[in-house]
């Protein structure tokens, strides 16, 4: 079934997309406006996007309003911004934290939650994270109504045991325990069922196909 965007309300294409862009990884993000006051967010329009430099982004909304959100407000502010990553323990305080608090609100201590100061950036991370990345910003990018944040990375903290070995950078991913978000308005999935599918090379392809 074919759906024209260009004729379609706004409401209707973002049904069709966050149903069918799935599962997305959730950007729980952290910032503090210029008076050091922290805000904490989850958002699932999401990913990573280079490695050298190391850009991550995510699209942050407006207030029903129209204004923008504390977290794309304080980080044209101050430019600083930590990104935690979402493990299934903490799923429903990170519900906590999308709530639609007033401007001024700790939603951390809201929901329970720790914080941890960062190495690199004044934002704090999320104690109960495993995994969280201090960002600067690279880019600030408008696209409608919502604002295109992109990162760059210039620390990350994962934790010890989530560490298969630290010398050779590898990480036990499936420890993390992490969920990403799928269709509708709760629902996620876990990071558990997973399928291995290796990389082919031109020369084992071409060997496939002689084969066959």
């Amino acid at each position: 079934m074919l759906f024209d965007f260009e004729t379609l309300s706004a409401q209707d294409r973002y049904k069709l997309v966050v149903s069918s862009v799935v599962p997305r990884p959730i950007a729980w993000v952290v910032t503090q406006d210029a008076a050091g006051t922290v805000n904490a967010a989850p958002y699932s329009f999401f990913n990573a996007f280079s490695d050298d430099p190391v850009v991550i982004g995510f699209g942050a909304g407006p207030r029903p309003a129209g204004a923008l959100k504390d977290t794309a407000d304080n980080i044209r502010q101050t430019g600083e911004f930590v990104v935690n990553l979402v493990p299934e323990s903490a799923i429903h305080g990170m519900n906590a934290t999308a709530i639609d608090f007033p401007p001024g609100v700790d939603e951390l201590a809201e929901a329970g939650l720790s914080k941890t100061a960062s190495s690199k950036v004044k934002p704090p991370r999320i104690t109960e994270s495993p995994v969280a990345l201090e960002c600067v910003t690279f880019q600030l990018i408008p696209a409608g109504h919502h604002t295109i944040v992109l990162g760059r990375v210039i620390a990350m903290h994962i934790n010890d045991d989530c560490m298969l070995d630290a010398a050779k950078f590898y990480v036990d991913t499936p420890k993390l325990g992490l969920v990403g978000r799928m269709h509708g308005r709760g629902w996620y999935t876990r990071t558990t069922d997973r399928i291995e599918v290796p990389r082919i090379s031109v020369a084992e392809w071409e060997a496939k196909k002689a084969a066959e």
